[in-house]
């Protein structure tokens, strides 16, 4: 993949800090929001809110996750994921505000986005692109680098361009999940799913990965769960 030169600072692994970057962008604060997953033991997937809408999953790249990556970017069909929302990544340390614009590209259904807010520009002026032509739509996108920064500053910890942890996310198209990655060719279906399970089939995607990686520990995941449920 074609990348730029161009590198942004980190988005922290921070429900609050997502939220309020969300929730400036145009997702009404009653709509949806970010939430921490504190495992993904049964008992502490009970205690995320529902219903859950995507997850955001985040984690060190290895010699073990590369190898995984270039093993499925070969084996992917492009052009084979009607219907999900995709784009690619060029711009360094951009993965967070990515994989929050793969969620909630792909839950737009779920939600009302603020009309003529930056997402829902946003999504109207990408419809009909292809994934590399919303990556250079965002890697010009100076209302989004601002946002972006703003959100990093907001973080808790000391933001360095210097990290090697990824995020990616998961999402129920057509009764599909998929990992939405931009760092691949293409989105990655991982089986049937469905909105009532997508919590569960997620995390259990997300387990294989860490199989994977045995030597790793730092490990994050974020839900982003939908709020007003009622009429």
């Amino acid at each position: 993949m074609a990348s730029s030169a161009k590198r942004w600072l980190p988005l922290e692994a921070n429900p609050d800090v997502m939220n309020q970057f969300l929730w400036g962008l145009g997702l009404p604060p009653g709509e949806a929001e970010c939430n921490d997953i504190y495992g993904f033991d049964e008992e502490l997937l009970e205690m995320v809110p529902k219903p859950v809408l995507a997850v955001l999953f985040l984690y060190p790249i290895t010699p073990e996750s590369e190898q995984e990556r270039l093993k499925q970017d070969s084996i992917i069909k492009q052009g084979s994921y009607d219907g999900v929302y995709f784009m690619r990544q060029t711009v360094g340390n951009a993965c967070g505000t990515i994989g929050l614009l793969h969620a909630i590209g792909n839950i737009k259904s779920e939600i009302k986005l603020v009309e003529d807010s930056f997402l829902d520009r946003f999504y109207k002026f990408t419809a009909n692109m292809d994934p590399m032509e919303r990556a250079l739509y965002l890697e010009n996108d100076r209302e989004m680098e601002v946002a972006h920064s703003d959100a990093v500053a907001a973080g808790e910890t000391e933001a360095s361009d210097n990290v090697n942890d990824h995020f990616i996310c998961f999402a129920c198209v057509n009764g599909q999940l998929y990992e939405l990655d931009g760092r691949k060719s293409a989105p990655v279906s991982h089986g049937p799913s469905s909105p009532s399970t997508v919590l569960q089939d997620a995390a259990n995607a997300i387990k294989g990965i860490i199989a994977k990686n045995p030597n790793s520990v730092n490990f994050n995941a974020i839900a982003i769960s939908k709020m007003n449920t009622t009429a």
